[in-house]
């Protein structure tokens, strides 16, 4: 069999660059090398796209942008191309794809931009299209979709920079929607980027100030009590699988960047900690919340088991965290499906989705 070539692309000018390429070796250490044949493309914390020639371990420790091993290149929106063009001393040459995956994380990579450059190239593409990207990095637009279609999430308020201005009037407003203590996020980042826990007028304050760095819009939600639990989904529209259920205990004041990607400063347990009827009820909603998202490829839902048995969703997350830590492909690997097979029904999903 002729392997296919796929275009593995790593970086970007997302504040979670450096996650990205934590994830991307991983699947590059991880890809079946009997069925693929990988074409490396970068880009620079800049913008810079460069492909990419030298060894994994360099693109780990943020090495990989150096002359000998780059060529300046893009993925052609134009369809006659069908891949990439590298600019080289000698002219333009092409580099023919048949997949893509975007191992992007947050803004300008998980929120539809790139898939929308993707569209345009024609080439089929692992994860979420245009519209599912877009709404599920816009963790107000979110909320607003899974409440419309019932599936329950936590109270929320949407606070605009200009709101700052009136902080006692805005205080006073959220304290009486949401208690203290409070959760303050940037509506579209992921990886906890800007996210902060307000237990008091001058820790909101502080909070909301962390997070306008990174968006013009920011998510005041209450505080859920329970256990944090996340489950992997699998597959395209509602004709998809759910992984086995896992429960994040932080050692911090909530599970966040350090706990994600770089450290041991959580625990996880897989399968999580929680009655059958309740695992099976998370796996049924995240199904349902893929479903009602329009999510193809994967995504990663995380909740909240509350102590009285409910249930809610916190985010959807449609290119979730691929390194050596990361709970989507151990939850998968627990349901019996290993990293290497994992990533081959991701490309073979990609194929599927092309075809629909």
């Amino acid at each position: 069999m002729e392997k296919k070539t796929v275009a593995i692309l790593f970086g970007s000018i997302s504040s979670e660059y450096e996650v990205s390429l934590i994830s991307a070796s991983s699947v590059l250490r991880n890809i079946p090398q009997d069925k693929y044949q990988v074409v490396m493309l970068g880009i620079t914390k800049d913008g810079r796209w460069l492909e990419y020639t030298g060894p994994i371990d360099a693109i780990e420790k943020d090495l990989w942008n150096t002359p000998e091993w780059t060529c300046p290149a893009v993925l052609s929106p134009d369809r006659s191309v069908g891949g990439i063009q590298r600019f080289t001393p000698h002219g333009v040459e092409t580099v023919k794809v048949d997949l893509v995956f975007p191992v992007l994380h947050g803004e300008h990579g998980e929120d539809g931009t790139m898939q929308g450059l993707l569209e345009l190239s024609g080439i089929p593409y692992v994860g979420c299209g245009v519209l599912a990207s877009s709404t599920c990095m816009d963790k107000e637009v979110t909320h607003i979709l899974l409440e419309q279609a019932g599936i329950p999430t936590a109270k929320f308020s949407v606070v605009t920079r200009g709101q700052l201005d009136r902080f006692e009037e805005l205080e006073a407003s959220l304290v009486q929607q949401l208690g203290y203590p409070m959760f303050v996020k940037p509506a579209n980042t992921g990886s906890s980027v800007g996210v902060g826990k307000a237990k008091d007028a001058q820790g909101l304050r502080t909070a909301l100030e962390e997070a306008f760095r990174y968006d013009r819009k920011v998510l005041v939600e209450e505080t859920l009590v329970g256990a944090e639990v996340e489950c992997a989904v699998l597959g395209n529209y509602q004709d998809c699988q759910a992984s086995v259920v896992g429960e994040i205990v932080p050692h911090h004041e909530f599970y966040d960047y350090s706990g994600k990607y770089l450290d041991d400063s959580s625990d996880l347990y897989i399968p999580a900690r929680l009655p059958e009827e309740t695992t099976q009820q998370i796996r049924r909603m995240a199904c349902a919340a893929f479903a009602a998202m329009g999510c193809t490829g994967l995504s990663r839902v995380d909740f909240f088991a509350l102590k009285d048995g409910g249930i809610r969703i916190n985010e959807i997350n449609t290119i979730p965290g691929f390194t050596s830590i990361s709970m989507y492909p151990k939850l998968f690997e627990a349901a019996g499906i290993p990293y290497g097979e994992l990533i081959d029904r991701l490309l073979t999903l990609a194929q599927e989705r092309k075809a629909l």
